[in-house]
């Protein structure tokens, strides 16, 4: 029996928490491999999960738990098993303390400087990216190519349906997610939405932008003239931040933290997704789970998107400028939307109901005929492990 430790820990809530999860889901049946998590499974992480799932995965969980427990470190702190390690990688590419016959490094980045890249990556036999956009960056600092595999969505959850019939149907009702970030355009989506709807008073948007680690952009306003800030819950108090900008904090509704299992009842109520971000390191997650739900989306055509968009299953958004003065990280490839696109292209899809469906639908058939499946990732994903 083959171990894959997974080097991060598994959600319901994050990306990297979503990705953990579904990998582990469809390796745990398969009599050859053993998956593991880096952290241990606490079923408390994964709220909303189906409780048939949770009872199919609930002995592998605690084998996984159970093995991890017995990796104790080192003289020099590093834990070792027989089998693959597969490392979490974020932008400053630092690795954990696993070491497995073979060592694979998972590299998820938005911040460009890479700094170091050929040194700290050295420890790992092989490279894994989720966009031709990242791995082509680490391509120019290592001279090593990574592998790319694109990732995917639970289509058995994540898939076309019927609204419920309890939300006013004679709204125009626009989604939004991603947690509050520069990246992730916020202050754009406020910006074309403040205009989009003193035009159509039926426009209501739809905001998923919680996160885990709210106080670490305490203060962000991006191009907005009034920063976000924290409610008494410690939460993003978004209706006080739209309401600073010009938004009647009435024609927002904020869904709060909401676990990713509850999300696809939210997006079969949507008219339109938009995600105009300034750079994804992978294929934005949230836009192809509104595309699998047959939700069009507008999306930026840029970094790690670049693999998501293709003709006729969204609606690109092609106007950008480099993304400039900001020090926080590295930006190269990002791009800045234009915020008279979006507005264009919302206005587009307020005009044209039936194209705007018809988008949606193609986009879902996109994602099943392309394999952007969850199913399909943890197939090629171990197909190529087992490989190496």
């Amino acid at each position: 029996m083959r171990n894959i430790l997974l080097n991060w820990k598994m959600g319901n809530f994050s990306g990297w928490g979503i990705l953990g999860l579904n990998l582990f889901a469809q390796w745990a049946n398969l009599p050859y491999i053993r998956p593991i998590m880096g952290y241990p499974i606490d079923p408390y992480d994964l709220p909303m999960v189906d409780p048939l799932r949770l009872i199919c995965l609930r002995n592998a969980f605690g084998e996984a738990n159970n093995y991890l427990a017995r990796l104790q470190p080192d003289s020099r702190g590093q834990r070792k098993l027989k089998g693959t390690v597969i490392d979490g990688l974020g932008s400053d590419l630092a690795g954990g303390a696993f070491f497995g016959d073979a060592n694979i490094g998972r590299c998820v980045f938005e911040d460009t400087t890479l700094g170091n890249a050929r040194e700290k990556l050295a420890r790992y036999d092989q490279l894994l990216c989720g966009s031709n956009w990242n791995a082509g960056l680490l391509e120019a600092k290592t001279g090593r190519r990574p592998k790319v595999i694109f990732e995917g969505v639970d289509t058995s959850i994540f898939c076309p349906g019927p609204r419920s019939g309890i939300f006013d149907a004679s709204k125009f009702y626009i989604f939004s997610g991603g947690k509050i970030e520069h990246r992730k355009g916020q202050d754009v989506t406020l910006l074309a939405f403040r205009e989009f709807s003193r035009r159509h008073e039926d426009a209501v948007l739809v905001t998923a932008w919680h996160s885990l680690w709210p106080q670490s952009v305490v203060g962000y306003k991006g191009r907005l003239d009034h920063p976000v800030q924290l409610d008494a819950q410690g939460q993003f108090d978004i209706r006080r931040w739209v309401h600073e900008n010009g938004i009647d904090p009435a024609r927002v509704l904020d869904l709060r933290p909401i676990p990713n299992a509850l999300m696809p009842v939210v997006l079969r109520e949507m008219d339109v997704c938009v995600q105009p971000s300034r750079a994804e390191a992978c294929t934005n997650l949230l836009a192809k789970e509104a595309m699998a739900c047959a939700v069009p989306v507008i999306v930026t055509a840029n970094t790690g998107m670049l693999d998501l968009v293709a003709d006729g299953n969204c609606v690109p958004l092609t106007r950008q400028t480099p993304v400039v003065d900001y020090p926080a990280m590295g930006t190269e490839g990002w791009g800045e939307p234009d915020v008279d696109e979006l507005l264009e292209a919302l206005e587009w899809a307020y005009r044209n109901r039936s194209a705007a469906k018809a988008i949606g639908v193609a986009g879902s058939q996109w994602l099943t005929e392309q394999g952007r499946t969850w199913s399909a990732h943890a197939k090629q994903v171990l197909e190529w492990v087992m490989a190496a």
